[in-house]
């Protein structure tokens, strides 16, 4: 099955009813290099292909929420469990796959988030403001995953300090305990709670560093120390690496981690956030995004950004004609019912419509 035609719209903002748009007070409370950040994101142009013919199996979404503390915007991340199958101990973005009963993708991220870290679901999610959503970037699971983009508001009423010696905040479900950078933290993030089952660790990260993460060091960051969670150089913030992966049909992928305060950011996640970043803040990263296949120049780089999101079309046209196949199926059942076409096994005739 697909998911409900309103898909198609969910990149809308204006179609967006779950959650409000961004006041301008909101806006005026931003410093003016995070509200110009937020309006790139609002008014990029981007080409969002249409997913009503996808099925719903073959979907996912995940929540980039960002929110301003100490001048800077940061994005919320958590830490998957260890004791999942799938990706156990990796950093995440809240989000999962779609469900048959979501009314849309930004529904999917929302109700992920809320499952995974007790992130409050619309009406009470009213300082959650819908900003935008990316086309879709395929998984090593062949899943089609929609970053949507949402803007946590500040909070109007003045908030007790909170001491801390952390740069970022982090909760930890093995105690439950919650350590906020300063007074600027938002009511919302201090009640977030991580699921047992999936959640090891909520924690935070600021976006810019996703294009430039030597300013981690400059800002003084709390990064995790040399060992399981960062297993490279200790004076290292960032490390790149390229394979050849059958998921991606071949394609010569960059695998690229960034040191935080919990679990590297890699793989998916970091695709994501880097280009969440680069249309927020209108440039590319100081490294090397995508690799040059053999044979390639360094200037033909950036073609690879075209080869894999020509991947990620293959796998939609893929996908819609598995789609229709079964939906012609569906049809041919119908009318070998309605032709009384029953074997003498029970079984139903597959008649052709047009028979």
């Amino acid at each position: 099955m697909a998911l409900s035609s309103t898909i198609s719209k969910h990149t809308q903002p204006d179609s967006e009813k779950c959650l409000r748009d961004i006041p301008t007070h909101t806006l005026k409370r931003l410093t003016p290099k995070s509200r110009a950040c937020v309006e790139r994101l609002r008014t990029c142009q981007l080409d969002r292909p249409d997913l009503s013919r996808q099925p719903t199996s073959k979907l996912a979404a995940v929540l980039v929420l960002l929110y301003e503390q100490a001048g800077e915007l940061r994005v919320l991340l958590t830490t998957r469990s260890k004791s999942l199958r799938a990706h156990p101990g990796q950093t995440a973005l809240p989000g999962g796959k779609a469900d048959e009963g979501d009314e849309s993708l930004v529904w999917t991220a929302l109700r992920e988030a809320n499952e995974e870290v007790g992130l409050p679901l619309p009406p009470k999610s009213s300082n959650i403001h819908f900003i935008t959503t990316l086309p879709p970037f395929l998984s090593a699971s062949q899943l089609l995953v929609t970053p949507v983009v949402a803007l946590l508001s500040s909070h109007s009423s003045p908030l007790p300090p909170v001491p801390s010696s952390s740069s970022s905040s982090v909760s930890d479900s093995s105690s439950n305990a919650t350590t906020l950078p300063n007074s600027s933290s938002h009511p919302i993030l201090k009640s977030l709670t991580p699921s047992l089952t999936e959640v090891d660790r909520i924690f935070d990260h600021p976006l810019e560093a996703m294009l430039d993460p030597r300013l981690l060091l400059s800002k003084g960051e709390t990064l995790v120390d040399v060992g399981e969670d960062w297993p490279y150089s200790d004076g290292e913030v960032y490390n790149p690496s390229d394979v050849r992966l059958d998921a991606f049909d071949g394609l010569v992928y960059r695998m690229h981690r960034f040191r935080t305060c919990a679990s590297p950011i890699k793989g998916l996640t970091a695709d994501i956030l880097i280009s969440v970043a680069e249309l927020a803040y209108g440039h590319k990263p100081v490294y090397g995004r995508y690799p040059s296949d053999s044979g390639s120049s360094s200037e033909d780089a950036d073609s690879e950004g075209e080869t894999y999101r020509a991947v990620v079309r293959r796998r939609m046209e893929e996908n819609e004609r598995a789609f229709a196949a079964l939906e012609e199926g569906g049809k041919m059942i119908l009318a070998g019912k309605a032709d009384g076409g029953v074997g003498a096994n029970g079984s139903t005739f597959l008649v052709s419509v047009s028979d």
